[in-house]
């Protein structure tokens, strides 16, 4: 089991021989924008260990506000290379280093809601912007399976060649974002990768710590958006440094996310097997909920190494024990697009 945040942050930052061997042809440096967020520390990590295991000379450069200044630190000590940038600021995206490869996983989702400027400015601007300064560069763009319309539960979840359709302004603006980002790769031919990821999975934070912190107390969990797709931040970020050997253009679109359609109830269901009580339930499934198919990902990269088993294990254990958490719900209930 994993019961402190050391653990956990090696676990998550542990890179397969798969990860190993595709940051070890790769050419050049790693540029990480938005490293300062709940996923970037743990891919900058990963992307790192697996230099040193492969014994070659690359640098992992990240950049963020760094509004929590432990986090540089912490990636400092790990032979991260850090740069303290805002990326909305003109001067500041033009003086980063022209990097090889570059992951861009800077956006903003929760507080979009009376806010939706700053949303379109971080989610749109900023990346036309990027996707300009690094014209000559692989680019892997982080974006969401909110860009996806609700779809019928019994369908499979939407696949990449699915229409989009999205709901609200916050998947509104991560659309504009790939549409955007497409154009200049048209423009220039810069090979890009758009990864539309659903649910991510942390200890700290995440859908499953949701619901079994909602099971633990005893509150009620509604059941709306009753089915769902989860995978394992580690794995989600093996899939971003692998994305690079597939670059091109125009972009490749990647649904990321795990291999279930997972029950709401099943998930609660489960939790309150391990934490020995009943969970309480709040209205009733809906027929469609938002979900994807990552069919297409797993073909290239294989399945994800964490189970579903698992990682309700670990979660569980994480609330049992009261390890510490990031306080950020994902409101993966939301139905009307509003964050």
């Amino acid at each position: 089991m994993i019961h402190t945040e050391a653990q956990l942050e090696s676990r998550l930052s542990e890179p397969t021989a798969a990860v190993i061997a595709a940051v070890a042809a790769l050419e050049g440096d790693i540029l990480i924008l938005g490293v300062g967020g709940k996923m970037g520390p743990t891919l900058a990590k990963q992307a790192q260990c697996a230099i040193d295991r492969a014994g070659i000379v690359k640098k992992v450069i990240g950049v963020s506000r760094f509004s929590t200044p432990v986090v540089q630190e912490d990636l400092q000590k790990t032979g991260i290379e850090t740069i303290t940038a805002d990326l909305l600021s003109k001067n500041c995206l033009q003086n980063l280093p022209a990097t090889e490869n570059v992951i861009l996983m800077a956006g903003r989702k929760f507080g979009s809601t009376g806010n939706e400027s700053l949303t379109w400015a971080m989610n749109s601007y900023m990346p036309g912007r990027v996707a300009e300064k690094f014209r000559d560069s692989r680019l892997v763009i982080f974006s969401t399976g909110n860009v996806y319309p609700l779809t019928p539960v019994s369908h499979g979840g939407a696949t990449e060649c699915s229409p989009v359709a999205p709901i609200g302004e916050y998947a509104q603006s991560c659309l504009s974002r790939e549409r955007i980002c497409t154009y200049f790769s048209s423009q220039f031919g810069t090979p890009m990768v758009i990864l539309r990821l659903n649910y991510a999975i942390d200890l700290r934070y995440g859908l499953l710590l949701d619901i079994a912190e909602k099971v633990y107390a005893e509150d009620k969990i509604s059941l709306e958006m009753g089915n769902v797709n989860v995978i394992w931040q580690g794995d989600a970020n093996a899939v971003a440094l692998q994305a690079f050997a597939h670059c091109q253009s125009p972009p490749l679109v990647l649904n990321v996310t795990g291999p279930e359609t997972v029950s709401i109830r099943f998930l609660a269901s489960r939790f309150g097997e391990i934490f020995n009580n009943s969970p309480r339930f709040d209205g009733e499934e809906a027929s469609t909920a938002l979900l994807s198919n990552a069919a297409r990902c797993h073909q290239l990269f294989g399945y994800p190494r964490v189970s579903l088993g698992q990682m309700i294990e670990w979660v569980a254990e994480w609330v049992q024990i009261g390890a510490p958490t990031l306080h950020k719900p994902t409101y993966f209930e939301v139905r009307d697009g509003k964050f």
